[in-house]
C-alpha cells in the first residue's frame, strides 16, 4: 500500500500540468481579401492559421497534414523545442512534410508568452502559411488584463510568392514606386544647397543605389488578423477595462510603425518575454518581432489601431470599440523617409565594434519612473521622460532606435531609415528602453566574440552572411554551454531582422547584465552595428538568418551548430 501511495504521488508530481493534441491541415484554397478570389495557402482553411493556445508545462502533440502538391514545413518561431522538432528542412534530420503525408511534432512547452508559427519551405510563408501561438504561464504572470486579443500584422499580394522573388532577382527596384524626381532635386537644392545636393546624387549614383529604396517589396494589402483595412477587424472593450494586445509582425517583408491615436500603450512583453513596463505612444515592429501592450480606453468611443509600413505604401488598420459597427478616424498619413549616407555607414569610421550602450552615452537604464512593475497602477509614470535620451543621435550604431521627431523643418521628406516622423513630445519605443522583468540567470562575460557581417549585392539581389550565401556558408560552431558575443555589422542599405532559432539572445542595450532583455529577433538598421550575448545551451543545428523572406531565400542564412563534448554527450 505504501509503495502504491508513493508511486501515485510520484505520478502526480511528474505528470504534465496539461496535455494537448492538435491537428493542422495545410491546403491551397481561394481566399477573398482584395475583392476577388486568389489562390493562397491556408492552415485549417484560413489565413492566418488558427491561433494555438498552450499552457506552460503542457506536453504538446501537433499533427500537421500537407495537402499541397509540394513539400511543406512548420517552424515554431521563438519556441524552445528539441532541435529535431524545430521544423527547418535539411537540419537535424527533419525531412519536411511530403505531399499527402502527416508529420507529428511532440515537445513540452517550456516558456510562456506570445509567439507564432510559419513555413520554412520556399516562399510559402508569403503565400499564407503562418499563425499565432499564445502560451499562458504556469503561475499568474505580472500582467493583468480584462481582455486579451491577438493582433497579427501581415502583408498580402495577389502575385504568386515565387514570382515576387523572380522579379526581385531580375530587377531589385521592381517594387520601388517612389524614386526621386527632378522636383525632389530642386527641393533638396533649396534646403541643402547645390554643392551638397550634387555630391549626394553623385555618391548614390556611384554606388548604383537609390535612397528611396527603403523596402524591397511594397504596395501590399496590409492585413490585421487576415482582414484588409476595408474589412476592419474589430476588438471590443468596456470603458475602463485593461486590454492586452499581442502584436505579431507575421509579414514577409514589411516593417510597421504602429500607434493607437488617443491611447498610451504600455509595452509589457518583447518577443514573448516579460519586460518592465514602458509607456509609449508608438513603436516600430520589425518583421517577425512580437510586442505585447496594455491599453486602457476610458471613453465610450472607437479607437483606431494604425500600422503604417515604412514604405508608406498603404496601411493596416483595426478598431478598438465599445460596440460592433463603430469606426475610429483614420490618422493622417506620414511621409516616407529617404536613406542617407549615414544609413550606408559612411560616418561610422572606427565604430565597427561599437555596442549600443557602451559608447559613452547615457541610455537611462531604468523603466518608467514611479511605475509599479507588477502593473498595479499602470497610470503612474505615463508621461515619464527617459533620462539621458536628449539630443542622442540614434543613427550611430543605435540601429532600431528612432529619433524623437522628424527632420522635416524645411518641408522635405524625413531623412534616415529610423526616422518614423514621430511628433515632438511623443514617445517612440527604443531598444534601449527594454529591460528584462526577471533577472538573467547567466551574466557571465562572453568567452569570445563572433562578428557577423550582413552583406549583399543589390544589383543582383544576392544577400550574404560573412560574404557567403547559404549554400556556401560555413556553419557557426559553438560548444555547449559557452557564452558568446555576436556582433552584427550591417554593410548594406537595408535593415535586417536577424533570427536565431532555438535560443534567445540578450540585447546589449545599456541595461545592467542581469536585466538585459531576451529577444529572438534583433533588428539591425542600415549601416548599423549591434551586439547580443548568447548562452549556447540548446544542442543541435539551428537556422540563423535574416527574417525578410526574400533576403533569406536569396542567400542570407547559415546554421549555428551547438555541440556537446563527448563527455557531456554520454550523460
Amino acid at each position: 500500500m505504501l509503495r502504491f501511495c508513493l508511486a501515485l504521488v510520484a505520478a502526480l508530481t511528474t505528470a504534465p500540468a496539461w496535455a494537448g493534441e492538435y491537428n493542422l491541415a495545410i491546403d491551397r484554397r481561394d481566399v477573398n481579401v482584395t475583392g476577388h478570389p486568389v489562390s493562397s495557402i491556408t492552415v485549417n482553411g484560413q489565413i492566418p492559421g488558427p491561433t494555438l493556445r498552450f499552457h506552460e508545462g503542457e506536453d504538446v502533440t501537433i499533427h500537421v497534414t500537407n495537402r499541397l502538391k509540394e513539400d511543406a514545413s512548420v517552424h515554431w518561431h521563438g519556441m524552445l523545442v528539441p532541435a529535431q522538432m524545430d521544423g527547418v528542412p535539411g537540419l537535424n534530420g527533419y525531412p519536411g512534410i511530403k505531399p499527402g503525408e502527416t508529420y507529428t511534432y511532440r515537445f513540452k512547452i517550456r516558456q510562456a508568452g506570445t509567439y507564432w508559427y510559419h513555413s520554412h519551405t520556399g516562399t510559402q510563408e508569403q503565400a499564407g502559411l503562418y499563425g499565432a501561438l499564445v502560451i499562458d504561464p504556469r503561475e499568474p504572470g505580472p500582467v493583468k488584463a480584462d481582455r486579451d486579443y491577438v493582433v497579427v500584422l501581415s502583408d498580402f499580394k495577389e502575385e504568386n510568392s515565387d514570382e515576387i522573388l523572380r522579379k526581385l532577382k531580375a530587377m531589385p527596384g521592381y517594387y520601388n514606386r517612389g524614386r526621386r524626381t527632378v522636383g525632389d532635386f530642386f527641393d533638396d537644392v533649396a534646403r541643402d544647397g547645390l554643392g551638397a545636393t550634387l555630391r549626394d546624387r553623385l555618391d548614390w549614383g556611384e554606388m548604383r543605389m537609390d535612397p528611396t529604396d527603403i523596402a524591397d517589396v511594397s504596395n501590399y494589402t496590409y492585413l490585421v488578423n487576415g482582414r484588409s483595412p476595408q474589412q476592419n477587424w474589430t476588438a471590443l472593450f468596456k470603458p475602463g477595462e485593461r486590454v492586452r494586445l499581442r502584436f505579431i509582425n507575421a509579414s514577409s517583408m514589411s516593417y510597421f510603425d504602429l500607434r493607437i491615436p488617443g491611447l498610451k500603450m504600455i509595452v509589457v512583453q518583447a518577443d514573448g518575454q516579460d519586460v518592465e513596463p514602458v509607456p509609449v505612444d508608438e513603436f516600430r515592429i520589425a518583421v517577425a518581432e512580437t510586442y505585447d501592450v496594455i491599453v486602457m480606453p476610458k471613453e465610450d468611443k472607437a479607437y483606431t489601431i494604425f500600422a503604417e509600413p515604412i514604405s508608406r505604401a498603404g496601411y493596416a488598420r483595426a478598431t478598438l470599440a465599445p460596440r460592433q459597427g463603430l469606426e475610429g478616424p483614420i490618422p493622417k498619413r506620414r511621409p516616407r523617409a529617404v536613406l542617407t549616407m549615414a544609413d550606408m555607414g559612411m560616418n561610422h569610421a572606427g565604430m565597427d565594434h561599437m555596442d549600443t550602450g557602451h559608447d559613452g552615452m547615457s541610455h537611462g537604464a531604468t523603466g518608467p519612473g514611479g511605475m509599479d512593475h507588477g502593473m498595479s497602477d499602470p497610470k503612474a509614470g505615463m508621461d515619464h521622460h527617459m533620462p539621458g535620451m536628449e539630443g542622442m543621435d540614434h543613427r550611430h550604431g543605435m540601429d532600431h532606435d528612432m529619433p524623437a521627431a522628424a527632420s522635416t523643418e524645411s518641408g522635405g521628406p524625413p531623412r534616415g531609415w529610423a526616422n518614423a516622423s514621430t511628433p515632438a513630445g511623443m514617445k517612440a519605443l527604443q531598444y534601449s528602453d527594454l529591460r528584462s522583468y526577471k533577472p538573467q540567470t547567466d551574466t557571465r562575460p562572453p568567452d569570445r566574440e563572433i562578428v557577423v557581417r550582413l552583406g549583399g549585392n543589390m544589383e543582383r539581389f544576392i544577400w550574404t552572411l560573412n560574404g557567403a550565401k547559404v549554400e556556401d556558408a560555413k556553419p557557426i560552431e559553438l560548444k555547449y554551454g559557452e557564452r558568446v558575443k555576436l556582433t552584427f555589422v550591417n554593410e548594406t542599405m537595408m535593415a535586417h531582422p536577424m533570427h536565431l532559432h532555438g535560443m534567445f539572445v540578450q540585447l546589449v542595450n545599456g541595461q545592467p547584465a542581469e536585466r538585459l532583455p531576451n529577444k529572438h529577433v534583433v533588428n539591425v538598421a542600415p549601416g548599423a552595428t549591434y551586439s547580443v550575448l548568447l548562452t549556447a545551451n540548446e544542442p543541435g543545428e539551428w537556422a540563423f538568418h535574416c527574417h525578410l523572406l526574400y533576403h533569406m531565400a536569396a542567400g542570407m542564412m547559415t546554421k549555428v551548430v551547438v555541440a556537446r563534448m563527448s563527455s557531456e554527450a554520454s550523460r
